[in-house]
Order: structure tokens, then sequence, then C-alpha cells
């Protein structure tokens, strides 16, 4: 995760957080040396629920800071902290917690005689622990220290990338369409259904069938009026065109809720949630 904004920061590593702990796993912050103190992070992921006051207090959720935990003393060694990862993910299986996710700030890497590269390169060495369905991790970047290049090389590595905000959208093109992912709400309407309007634009010399496919999979959220506005474009569309409409299964009840069956245009494809 690359970021600008630390007060959207927090949001994702709260959600993140309490995610984790909805789900039984244990959960490591590393957080960096300056950040908030242990006391006032857990305060600010904890909101007044007691949830992960909670959890703090019994072993589930684990804090330590950046330079403590890469550079024990004082230096940072690629196979020292492979190895380190390696043992907490050890640890969190053989205390019966079904899975890990450590979220860790980078802010480290800048501390004097860190080569950046072989950063990159420890970084680029953790994938075989990703293969372990149990084992999940961010790393963030603040984007106003680290180089862009830097960050670049980050996300060239790294599997899947984290929004930086919850309010806000992702659009990509794929293969056969379009992927939206985020949260399609009141303030990210209008740029969702400025997604919209050009993933199901028609040619203006052909009025021939339209297929396409809309990746929704990974939109957490979606309003009413955005999920209408999707209704109305697929139902604009010319006779035996076909949107199919990728999605889970909460986004599958608001869009029948409005009427999607009745839209031969439309076609939902429901993805299995584990």
């Amino acid at each position: 995760m690359a970021f600008t904004d630390v007060e959207a920061r927090w949001q994702v590593l709260t959600a993140y957080t309490r995610t984790g702990l909805v789900r039984g796993e244990k959960v490591l912050l590393v957080l960096g040396h300056s950040d908030l103190s242990d006391d006032d992070a857990v305060a600010r992921m904890d909101d007044g629920s007691g949830h992960v006051e909670s959890a703090r207090d019994s072993g589930q959720l684990m804090i330590t800071r950046n330079t403590s935990f890469y550079m024990p003393d004082g230096s940072f060694d690629k196979e020292r902290q492979l190895e380190t990862a390696r043992t907490e993910c050890d640890r969190a299986y053989r205390e019966g917690w079904p899975g890990i996710r450590v979220a860790a700030d980078m802010n480290w890497a800048l501390e004097p005689g860190v080569d950046s590269e072989e950063v990159v390169d420890y970084e680029a060495s953790l994938e075989p622990l990703f293969a372990d369905s149990r084992y999940v991790a961010i790393c963030w970047y603040d984007q106003r220290r680290f180089s862009d290049y830097t960050v670049g090389a980050m996300r060239a590595v790294h599997p899947l990338q984290v929004m930086e905000r919850l309010d806000a959208v992702d659009v990509t093109q794929t293969r056969d369409g379009t992927r939206i992912a985020g949260s399609a709400e009141l303030s990210t309407r209008g740029e969702f259904t400025e997604a919209l309007r050009e993933a199901l634009k028609q040619q203006p010399d052909t009025h021939a069938p339209f297929h396409f496919e809309l990746d929704l999979t990974d939109l957490t959220f979606m309003e009413a009026h955005c999920a209408w506005q999707l209704i109305s474009f697929a139902t604009s569309l010319p006779e035996g065109s076909k949107v199919t409409v990728r999605c889970g299964s909460l986004l599958e009840l608001v869009l029948r809720g409005l009427g999607s069956a009745d839209v031969p245009q439309l076609q939902l494809n429901v993805a299995e949630e584990s």
C-alpha cells in the first residue's frame, strides 16, 4: 500500500485489523517509532467497541515497532528477516490461530545503511509465504518519503495492491471488459457512473449486440443509486446485448432488489464466497 493521507491509512488499517480479529486470526501490527503509541493505536482502531482492546489483552493482537522488528541490532539482514517472518507464522499456528495477518510500516527502509535494492529483494523473497492461504500481509510505503522508483519497484514485486482509501473506486481494464473495485457510494458516485458510461459506451456507427464483462467482485459496497445506474445503462443497450456482471452475494441482492431480473441484457454471475 502506498499512501499520502495518514487518516486514510488508519481507516484501511482499522478495517484490515478488525476483519482479522472477527475471523479469529492473529494480527501483528508493525508501526513506525514515531507513529501513535500502542495505547493510542488500539483506541483509534477500537473506537469504543472494546473488541480491539480485548484482542490485545488476549494476545490475538500484537503491536511492535518497525526498527526493532526489522533491525534488531541496528542493521537489516534479509535472511534473518525471512526467518523472522516464518517464525511468526509458525508461532501463530502453534498457538492455535487459523491464520495470521501482518501490517508493517516500511519507513525503517529509509534508515542509514539500508540498501533499497536489498529491501526490494526481501519483499520478492516473501512470495513463498503467500502460498499459504493462512498468511496475509500489507507493507505500507509513505509516498511523501519514498521515491517513485522505490514505490514502483515494490508494486512490481507484490501480487496485490491495496487501495489507499476505503471511500474510493479503482477502475482497470481486463481482457474481457472492466473491473471496478472499492466502494460505489455518495462520494464516488460520479466516478463510478462515468466508469460505467465509458465501459458500456456504444460505437456511434453500430447498433450491433454488445457483449461485455463487468467484474465487481472486489466492489465492497454499492449504493442503490449506483446500482440503478448500472441497470439503466444495461437496459439502454441494443436487443441481444449481454452484460455479464461478476459480483458477490450482497451486490446480487441489491441488483435483484432493483429489478435486474427484468433486464434481459443483464446477467449476474455470483462468485462463490469462502
